[in-house]
């Protein structure tokens, strides 16, 4: 131990205290760098839990013994290790988690149906019909959530207090729903509950605006419909011609617009015509009639009757013959009964306006030249803009297709020829994440070993002054041949001259001063450090001869 002690003794209590310090300032910087990095890369489990989710999906991890994270002030965020998501998300799924705050059918898993009142297994029906129903408007793309209300009346014994069931719908959107899908959703509900009307069916969803109206009459409904119906028209129209446009001049070189007007009268004509040119034997009838008489002017007497009266004596009677014939022919005519009944929605007139910039080319300086288009072109464009549409003259549609130059030039393509690296590494969002934190670090770490650690272990490792050299006493041309020697302050530097012998004998008695001091107070430490080991050796040389 005594090499221990010497060394201990030698450095001194600040140099030990500045050792300590350096050592556990390096022992905690490089424990915090180790965890930073071996601390495993975490993603996003689950995002917009409710509390109650948020609960049973900590608990089920916390049972577990897997490391999470909790963002958010009532925890709606919940972060786990990034290799481990799809298992967690898998085996909470497993066990109905996140529930999403609703319930579907498996409500009736749970408890006793025998003891349970009517109230209660009305009550619970309609929980998980709400629920069941949530999770089936869930499934729609741009649907984050969604809560059902359901009104169903209590059936009444006569039809005519009969009343109709109503829902509500509330939706959290990521992005905006078209009209089809917000009638997609009014049609699903409608089809799932017993006597529910699309048309009674409200949606609002999560900033307040009301995307369906289940509080107005079916007329204010078709009159919607209609709305919906021109906006759709318009819009789809719009996509063609902007398809076909775009493949001439360019994507983003044309603007087009388009007005539908519709009619949204309903019409109902009958009409009948007759064809006197067309005729049809329907039934014929011939009745023929023949009769004839004869008139005696003579008087009758018994001898004119009688047989073998002369002939001469009877005069020739008159006869009267009449024939009689009629024929009956009914002719049918041809005729055509029609009924027309023209719903409302009909196109009426369209009105297309589109305009398309012009052709660009790069010069040498690295600008680009205006040049508007051909008129052949524009006409060429404006015909496939007809075609596209099924322009009507005969229903004064107009369509007028102008070339102007645009505000905004097109940009010049920028590319670039990528390197080797870039081409073999292709990191994700998450991996330049990661590299930028490790760079963090590693750059942190080494302001810390220049800034903080290498100045520390500099005056921990600093050597200690020797003690000058003493000169024998035929050694006095080494004292005179220092270069320099440090003089009282500790500041000046004295340049001895070696041709003056007084300057030389000065200096060494000063050097030989300054020996004797430090010899002395190193015998004073030493006894202050052993005093019991300084009594023996004191008694030693007393006891001498």
């Amino acid at each position: 131990m005594k090499p221990v002690l010497d060394l201990v003794t030698k450095l001194g209590p600040a140099r030990i205290a500045a050792m300590a310090a350096v050592t556990l300032t390096l022992i905690g910087f490089f424990a915090f760098i180790i965890l930073r990095v071996s601390r495993p890369d975490m993603g996003v489990l689950f995002s917009d839990l409710s509390m109650q989710d948020s609960a049973s999906v900590v608990r089920d991890l916390d049972s577990r013994g897997i490391r999470y994270e909790t963002r958010g002030e009532a925890g709606q965020t919940i972060l786990a290790p990034r290799g481990d998501l799809a298992k967690l998300r898998m085996d909470l799924a497993g066990k109905g988690l996140p529930t999403q705050a609703g319930v579907g059918y498996e409500i009736f898993d749970k408890g006793d149906a025998f003891s349970s009142t009517n109230f209660v297994q009305n009550v619970n029906h309609l929980r998980a019909l709400e629920g069941e129903l949530a999770r089936s408007i869930r499934a729609i793309g741009r649907v984050q959530a969604a809560r059902v209300h359901l009104v169903l009346p209590e059936r009444r014994l006569f039809e005519r207090d009969r009343e109709n069931p109503s829902a509500a719908i509330v939706l959290k959107l990521m992005g905006d729903l078209d009209a089809g899908q917000v009638r997609a959703i009014r049609h699903l509900v409608a089809s799932a509950v017993e006597g529910l009307k699309p048309e009674r069916v409200s949606i609002v969803d999560e900033r307040g605006r009301l995307l369906a109206d289940g509080a107005r009459d079916a007329e204010a409904d078709v009159a919607g419909g209609y709305e919906d119906r021109q906006v759709g028209l318009e819009r789809r129209l719009r996509g063609q011609i902007e398809d076909v446009v775009a493949g001439i001049v360019g994507p983003g070189r044309a603007r087009v617009q388009v007005n539908a007007e519709l009619d949204h009268n309903r019409t109902e004509s009958r009409s009948e015509t007759f064809d006197p040119e067309s005729r049809v034997v329907r039934s014929a009838q011939t009745r023929t009639e023949s009769s004839q008489t004869s008139n005696a002017d003579g008087q009758v007497s018994v001898g004119n009757e009688l047989p073998g009266a002369n002939a001469t004596d009877k005069a020739p009677a008159p006869k009267d013959a009449t024939n009689k014939n009629e024929e009956t022919t009914n002719y049918e005519i041809s005729r055509v009964t029609k009924t027309e009944i023209a719903e409302g929605g009909r196109i009426k007139r369209l009105s297309v306006a589109v305009v398309v910039d012009g052709v660009y080319a790069p010069t040498a300086d690295g600008k680009q030249t205006y040049s508007p288009r051909a008129p052949a072109e524009i006409e060429r464009i404006t015909a496939l803009v007809r075609s596209a549409v099924g322009f009507d003259k005969a229903r004064g549609d107009q369509i007028e297709v102008v070339n102007l130059r645009f505000a905004e030039a097109p940009s010049l393509p920028q590319f670039s020829e990528p390197t080797l690296i870039q081409s073999l590494l292709a990191p994700t969002k998450e991996d330049v994440l990661r590299m930028a934190e490790l760079t963090v670090l590693a750059l942190l770490t080494l302001i810390v070993l220049l800034t903080v650690v290498r100045p520390l272990l500099r005056q921990v490792l600093a050597p200690v002054p020797a003690a000058p050299l003493l000169a024998a006493p035929g050694g006095m041309g080494i004292a005179a041949d220092a270069a320099a020697v440090a003089g009282p302050a500790g500041g000046s530097i004295t340049m001895i001259d070696r041709d003056n012998p007084t300057a030389r004998l000065m200096e060494f008695a000063k050097i030989n001063g300054q020996v004797q001091a430090e010899t002395v107070q190193r015998v004073v430490d030493m006894v202050r450090a052993s005093p019991a080991e300084t009594v023996e050796v004191l008694r030693g040389w007393i006891q001498e001869e």
